[in-house]
């Protein structure tokens, strides 16, 4: 299950590295706000050789992020982690590409005709009265 998300960087949390029973590893947090109509932050984790390559971002760059959501258990308690596999720098504001992308608004979209009069919505013809409505409110 991968998922995508787009947003602006607004924090890097420091670099956390470890050894383990298959050698060292490391990893680092960040956080994006999503750019949507109501913004949400989203807190990932890069492990290895993404963290290295986060370390080219900062706060305001706007980057999209490939994921997977993994969840484990502890101590009967659940704690489920976004885990980012792709970094990569989103299309800039303004409709500017990234680097060795291609901007979606340089595509040619076709466009559906248009009708000469509006379509009739399905309550147009409909008629209420208290009578007939059998609604409970």
């Amino acid at each position: 299950m991968a998922l995508e998300v787009i947003g602006k960087v607004i924090k890097l949390m420091p670099e956390v590295t470890g050894q383990g029973q298959k050698g060292p590893w490391n990893k680092q947090e960040f956080v994006i706000e999503t750019i949507d109509q109501f913004p949400k932050k989203v807190c990932f984790t890069a492990w290895g050789e993404k963290a290295n390559d986060l370390k080219q971002y900062g706060p305001g760059d706007t980057l999209k992020v490939t994921f997977n959501l993994e969840s484990r258990e502890y101590n009967d308690r659940w704690y489920t982690e976004a885990r980012a596999w792709r970094i990569d720098q989103a299309e800039g504001e303004g409709g500017q590409p990234a680097p060795g992308g291609s901007s979606q608004s340089e595509r040619p979209r076709a466009q559906a005709p248009r009708p000469s009069q509006p379509a009739p919505t399905p309550f147009a013809s409909a008629s209420f009265d208290e009578e007939t409505n059998d609604l409970p409110f």
